[in-house]
């Protein structure tokens, strides 16, 4: 299983603006600065999030990207859903429908993962790097 380098970016973002100061939006300069990528392809996924209800945009010269929930409610799952969909990531290449036994376990699979990312916040993990 492989996820994209833009949910790797997506989640460090979303870690950084958990742990900045909740009330200053932070420029795409310096997140892109952080992160050692372009702004354009930053603010192309950072659309994502902001279509996905997780960040918010603030126009202007002190705007910038600030985390729109209850960070204590955004997990893994949500972030890596915004930048990546939602499907399966195994589909069965022969015409076995739902009782192939492969897609079964892999589905299992899948599922057990999810439950693990959906459990896992991005404000726990804030709170972690800011005590190291």
């Amino acid at each position: 299983m492989k996820y994209s380098q833009a949910t790797d970016y997506a989640l460090h973002v979303m870690l950084y603006l958990t742990a900045a100061p909740t009330n200053k939006p932070v420029g795409v300069q310096l997140l892109a600065e952080k992160l050692g990528v372009s702004q354009t392809y930053l603010s192309k996924m950072m659309t994502k999030l902001v279509k996905a209800g997780l960040i918010q945009s603030a126009p202007g010269a002190n705007g910038g990207y600030r985390i729109r929930r209850n960070q204590d409610e955004i997990s893994f799952l949500d972030i890596i859903h915004a930048i990546e969909g939602s499907a399966s990531l195994f589909e069965c290449s022969l015409d076995h429908g739902s009782e192939c036994l492969i897609q079964q376990v892999v589905i299992e699979a899948e599922r057990k993962m999810e439950q693990h990312l959906l459990h896992t916040k991005i404000a726990d993990l804030a709170k972690l790097s800011k005590t190291e």
